[in-house]
């Protein structure tokens, strides 16, 4: 008898639903919600999260586990030419294990989702996200081991990321800081220190980039586990003359000066 082709979790963590296609996964996780949940969500923002973690599941073909070692790291700023580089990695390879991520692309940052559309479809993310990069609403890096990306860190400026707009609003422009806001590392290549190579390199480049602070936005207390860390952790930023600047509701803002001394 054939495995079922597509499948999903409820976030509830009360379910796994499978059937042979997306819609039907899809459909099916809507009478689950309407059956078992008391939920006020859309009914557009079930559904959208359905259909994103079932397509996920088809298209994360990268691997899960981590190497003991790995090669040679370059890190390099996604211009047009790595346009392409960057969706493979999204779509593939930075959430494999983790379908429940997959459809952020790095764009709530920036466009934070709202309580009307609290999931959007992942393709339209990923185009919004595109955008940004190509027109210089967003900006990054990608890391490679040995050519294969492997790790990105969001390094936009605090202008421009929708999120962080009420950080401390009597401090720097925004739009002479650059926020650090995530940092997103396949499976393979975690703990590694890539998230601190991309780190430095964001700080290396903030003169030349005329941006004067470089911030970050660690958790106070993060999730156990990788994912849990995708803002890095306190301690990367401490080590690297960062100083806290206030504490919000879950995060902190650190901050240091583009040059120091």
């Amino acid at each position: 008898m054939s495995q079922p082709a597509v499948w999903m979790e409820c976030f509830a963590g009360d379910a796994r639903i499978e059937a042979e296609t997306v819609e039907a996964v899809t459909d099916r996780f809507i009478d689950h919600a309407e059956a078992s949940h008391d939920w006020s969500y859309p009914e557009v923002a079930l559904s959208n999260y359905a259909r994103n973690y079932a397509e996920a599941n088809l298209r994360l073909t990268g691997p899960t586990g981590r190497l003991a070692e790995i090669g040679e790291v370059s890190i390099h700023p996604v211009s047009e030419d790595r346009i392409d580089d960057w969706i493979s990695f999204f779509d593939h390879d930075a959430f494999a294990g983790n379908p429940d991520w997959a459809s952020c692309y790095c764009l709530d940052p920036h466009l934070p989702a709202t309580e009307e559309e609290p999931e959007r479809p992942w393709r339209t993310v990923r185009a919004a996200m595109v955008d940004l990069l190509r027109n210089g609403g967003a900006f990054g890096y990608l890391a490679y081991v040995d050519g294969a990306t492997a790790g990105w860190v969001n390094a936009s400026f605090r202008s421009e990321y929708g999120k962080y707009q009420e950080v401390d609003p009597a401090g720097p422009a925004p739009d002479s800081v650059a926020g650090v806001s995530c940092f997103i590392i396949a499976p393979p290549y975690r703990r590694h220190g890539l998230a601190a190579q991309l780190l430095d390199r964001v700080i290396a480049d903030a003169v030349t980039r005329k941006v004067d602070w470089v911030e970050g936005y660690p958790y106070i207390n993060p999730e156990a586990g990788d994912p849990g860390h995708f803002r890095g952790p306190r301690s990367i930023y401490d080590a690297r003359g960062f100083e806290a600047i206030e504490e919000r509701d879950r995060y902190t803002v650190m901050r240091r000066p583009a040059v120091i001394g």
